[in-house]
């Protein structure tokens, strides 16, 4: 079981797809107003070992190195396209080691058409 925090830009299912995992949020938390550095501190001081995150500028906006917090970014925050695909997450997470950082990429979805109209007016 991962101690997991999940960022404002998360989307709330995450739970859902992650039962085995103790998995808070930084609203929860008090810790909505943080900006992405000192949340980023006070989820190591708390203990948190990954936080998963929408935020695919937050290797560029803070620095990294040296941190104990495994950083999971989320290829696209679209719910439903991730409660589809919820293996890319489970496994970004088991692989999670402390420091690193991972880019989880969902297949695209499929384009639905519309259907043709019915009287041959669009």
């Amino acid at each position: 079981m991962r101690h997991i925090l999940l960022d404002q830009n998360a989307p709330r299912g995450l739970p859902l797809i992650l039962p085995h995992h103790d998995v808070q949020t930084v609203y929860r938390l008090g810790w909505a107003e943080l900006s992405n550095g000192e949340l980023l501190r006070a989820a190591e001081r708390d203990g948190f070992e990954v936080i998963i995150t929408g935020d695919q500028n937050i290797e560029h906006q803070n620095d990294l190195g040296g941190s104990r917090l495994a950083v999971v970014v989320l290829g696209t925050i679209h719910w439903p396209t991730i409660r589809a695909n919820p293996q890319p997450v489970r496994e970004a997470v088991a692989r999670a080691t402390p420091g690193s950082y991972v880019v989880v990429i969902f297949p695209r979805p499929k384009l639905r058409r519309r259907p043709p109209p019915r009287n041959g007016v669009a």
